[in-house]
């Protein structure tokens, strides 16, 4: 479908392509994709996966955690 890149912001380049009846947003640089019905739907969708991807994992605090009872550990 075509390639927008948001050069004026960033090096980022978003890619949109049809394929069926869905369009598809692929971030090029992180490889993430998303789909939806329309090119806006797709973009909307990407927004939201990249926001997630972003987002930090919590450390997990394993060393206080209750040990498995469970027969198989």
């Amino acid at each position: 479908m075509g390639v927008q890149s948001r050069r004026e912001l960033t090096d980022e380049t978003i890619t949109v392509t049809k394929e069926g009846q869905w369009y598809v947003a692929t971030d090029e640089s992180s490889g993430i994709a998303s789909q939806g019905e329309t090119k806006v739907a797709a973009l909307e969708n990407l927004a939201e996966a990249l926001s997630l991807h972003e987002r930090p994992v919590p450390e997990s605090d394993e060393d206080t955690a209750d040990p498995s009872t469970a027969p198989w550990f």
